[in-house]
């Protein structure tokens, strides 16, 4: 039994550690995603997509995936109207790269450099896209989604609700 209750404590001990970086971060990029920094984010990344094959549009669902979390990234995509191919390639970019400031913190809390963690995981991402762009050249369709849901996200409005939302 005292096995199982030092399990217990350790493990609360951990929920501890990373909900108080969890959290704050989760708020504050919430917050940030009903002002217009991610536009900018999106916008300055737009020249860049252009060398892996993507339209300047496909910046907003790779900078929502790495900035929000992976399901922002894949809502947004769902918005946009792109072919297989591109579709394919923000989804493989994405599964390297997302939610990169709560999974860089929590890297960083157990002694990885957050200058590495950001280098491999961006870096695998872009190369990735590269090669897929460079080597495939099937995918030229408009990519078809079934049982997406035709309801939008709800609308929130005021900086209380915003705040609750994060």
């Amino acid at each position: 039994m005292g096995m199982l209750k030092r399990g217990f404590l350790v493990g609360l001990q951990t929920t501890w550690s990373l909900g108080k970086i969890i959290f704050p971060i989760t708020v504050i990029v919430t917050i940030l995603g009903y002002t217009p920094v991610l536009g900018w984010i999106a916008q300055a990344l737009a020249p860049m997509m252009g060398w892996i094959g993507l339209p300047g549009e496909a910046a907003i669902p790779f900078v929502l995936g790495n900035i929000l979390n992976l399901y922002a990234g894949i809502g947004a995509i769902l918005t946009l109207e792109l072919t297989v191919k591109e579709v394919f390639i923000l989804a493989v970019m994405l599964s390297f790269s997302h939610n990169l400031f709560v999974e860089s913190a929590v890297a960083a809390k157990v002694g990885i450099r957050m200058s590495v963690v950001l280098a491999v995981r961006l870096g695998l991402a872009f190369f990735s896209a590269f090669l897929i762009h460079l080597f495939w050249s099937g995918g030229q369709e408009i990519a078809q989604y079934g049982l997406v849901p035709s309801a939008g996200q709800e609308q929130v409005s005021g900086w209380a609700a915003i705040v609750w939302t994060g």
